[in-house]
């Protein structure tokens, strides 16, 4: 299955992957035809130099596949429906998150002296030795969006983070995203802040290679 692909690079990471996170071969076959390889690529400027603080990009993906969820391919979804199918499918959902994710809380609330807040979704990442945060938007992703979520990792980091853990990463999970509201955003550069975009369809190769390029023009 691995042998059918082109790339050295991809059959060497699907090789590593598969041997480190002891995948199935339902497992296996699901990431190659997701394109997992491709969509960690779209994280990273220098797939090939990734050391130090970068190294949690390997971890990040753009877009996120969802279709093991099974929702409408089309319509207006709100995002209450969204949180319960992912935790309805949360084993399938963390192996789209990659390696090294356990499952803390969903609606997590944080609390100031003032305000409560309440966060989609929280993981833990073992092997980055941190918080990743999730905040669901099932519409355009926005600079409001981008704001709320800033906010959310400061006071997590503030609040939450214990004495050994690493920053707190925040990945807003969005329908759909403007790369000029990115590129402009606090988002660029940023090592703990990042939009991702879901696909509730597996698209084909094709498909995929286009919507990376298309990307690609806005770094």
């Amino acid at each position: 299955m691995i042998m059918r692909l082109e790339s050295p690079e991809a059959i060497e990471y699907y090789c590593k992957e598969t041997r480190e996170q002891q995948w199935t071969v339902r497992q296996l076959e699901r990431n190659i035809k997701s394109h997992s390889y491709q969509r960690l690529l779209a994280t990273q400027t220098e797939p090939s130099k990734l050391s130090g603080d970068s190294l949690h990009l390997e971890f990040i993906k753009d877009p996120y596949m969802l279709e093991f969820l099974q929702l409408p391919e089309t319509g207006q979804l709100k995002e209450s429906k969204l949180e319960q199918a992912i935790i309805n499918e949360l084993q399938k959902f963390l192996l789209e998150l990659g390696k090294g994710f356990s499952f803390v809380a969903r609606q997590m609330r944080i609390s100031t002296e003032t305000s409560h807040f309440y966060i989609d979704l929280v993981f833990y990442n073992y092997l980055l030795k941190c918080f990743v945060i999730i905040d669901l938007k099932t519409n355009k992703l926005s600079h409001q969006d981008i704001g709320q979520m800033d906010m959310y990792v400061r006071m997590f980091d503030d609040l939450k983070r214990g004495e050994d853990d690493n920053p707190t990463i925040g990945i807003i999970l969005c329908d759909s995203k403007d790369e000029t509201i990115v590129k402009y955003s606090v988002l660029e550069g940023s090592q703990q802040l990042f939009a991702s975009k879901y696909q509730r369809v597996l698209p084909t190769e094709e498909e995929l290679i286009a919507e990376l390029a298309r990307e690609k023009r806005f770094d």
